[in-house]
């Protein structure tokens, strides 16, 4: 019995079948000696409804695993590079595929007899949003044995969009400088207004580059930020997860440890209630056998005397004559 075939057996059973069989496993692992295999066995939790769906997702639809982790692939490049436009493209696709397979993960679990609620479908999208934005996510989802829903990275979705975001700073501001007069009067200051004109029209649109430089290298600013906080959160949230696995292993060496003490206390005190129950029936043939002493030994004088009494019936006799 391997942990990889075990796990995969029970995570592709319905969650209300997963304890009971989690359990029988884990039993006949530790009755064919293999103690540390039973407290990994042990060790594994019953998937949420949502976990769940998604791990049926991955086994029934595996054709759909490659496509999403090479567009989270993409994703992530393009988040890196701050590349606007492939974010944008994307994005879209990103969306259209959450989406498609959200419906079809809810398809398969009512076919299975397990309908999702609202919730579960929310859950089920946020694990596939995750997939996308951390790798570690998405090889324990390609794995197909999650327990419970995965969380996006927080802060990816809104430094892509950020990212994504086409540079507004030009149409506000020419927006903000409202009408310019369309034709200049007649007369001897037409050529003046036409040239005031035109000098200011180049003051705006140097203006203009300004702010929207300025616009961008924030843009480009806000979005680092946002990549770096993304970043930081993963590596946090990797660093709980493992810590969250160490303690479940702890834990579930722990039980085992517990239960074989259980059982070693259950073996003794057998033993200790055979020991009392001999104790006892010893004590009793030993009464026994001490009243059939004496009722031996009291015969034996009776016969002694009585031996003796015959000899001197014997002899009496003989004395006399």
């Amino acid at each position: 019995m391997e942990l990889d075939d075990v796990a995969d057996e029970l995570y592709g059973l319905r969650p209300q079948e997963f304890t009971a069989a989690r359990d029988d496993r884990a039993r006949r692992a530790r009755a064919g000696g293999q103690r540390e295999l039973a407290a990994s066995i042990r060790a594994l939790h019953r998937p949420t409804l949502a976990a769940w769906a998604s791990n049926l997702l991955v086994r029934e639809q595996g054709q759909q695993v490659a496509p999403l982790l090479r567009l989270g692939e993409e994703l992530r490049g393009a988040h890196r590079n701050l590349d606007g436009a492939q974010l944008r493209t994307l994005s879209h696709q990103q969306h259209q595929l959450v989406n498609a397979l959200t419906e079809q993960a809810g398809r398969l679990a009512a076919d299975a007899g397990q309908p999702l609620s609202p919730q579960a479908r929310h859950e089920v999208a946020q694990t596939l949003h995750a997939v996308l934005a951390d790798p570690d996510a998405a090889q324990e989802w390609a794995a197909g044995r999650l327990a419970k829903p995965l969380t996006a990275t927080p802060g990816f979705e809104a430094a892509a969009r950020e990212a994504a975001a086409t540079p507004t700073a030009r149409r506000e501001t020419k927006a903000a400088a409202g009408t310019r007069p369309g034709t200049a009067r007649k007369g001897t200051d037409a050529r003046p207004r036409k040239q005031t004109e035109k000098a200011g029209k180049g003051q705006r649109t140097r203006r203009d580059q300004k702010a929207d430089k300025a616009a961008k290298a924030k843009q480009a600013e806000d979005a680092r930020k946002a990549a770096r906080a993304a970043r930081e959160a993963a590596d946090q949230a990797r660093r709980r997860r493992r810590e969250a696995d160490q303690a479940s292993k702890e834990k579930a060496a722990a039980r085992a440890a517990r239960e074989e003490a259980e059982e070693r206390l259950g073996r003794l005190r057998a033993e200790v209630r055979e020991a009392e129950e001999a104790r006892k029936h010893s004590r009793s043939r030993e009464k026994e056998a001490e009243r059939s002493e004496r009722e031996a030994r009291r015969r034996a004088e009776d016969a002694e005397a009585a031996e003796e009494r015959a000899r001197r019936r014997a002899d009496a006799p003989a004395t006399r004559r």
